[in-house]
């Protein structure tokens, strides 16, 4: 049996919001959302991972508080978040 590739947290929350852009037929989301639908993929990284992710570690014009940052997100308003380009 072949052990399945477990994909970064990054990439699948990138799956993620482009299935829900897709599905609302915009550029936001909630953090609650990505969460939701990260579940129902069946993701084993933990809330808290996730949010690190999207708040702070993959959002743009956080501190750096990580040693690597990626861009992938940004801020509209408390809780609402976007892709900044198509990837």
């Amino acid at each position: 049996m072949k052990k399945k590739k477990r994909i970064s947290c990054r990439e699948e929350m990138l799956q993620v919001t482009r299935q829900l852009m897709k599905e609302k037929g915009k550029n936001e989301f909630s953090v609650q959302e990505v969460l939701d639908e990260m579940k129902k993929a069946g993701t084993t990284y933990k809330d808290s991972t996730v949010r690190t992710h999207l708040t702070s570690k993959c959002c743009v014009g956080t501190k750096p508080h990580h040693q690597t940052v990626y861009d992938d997100y940004q801020r509209i308003e408390r809780g609402l978040y976007s892709l900044t380009k198509s990837l």
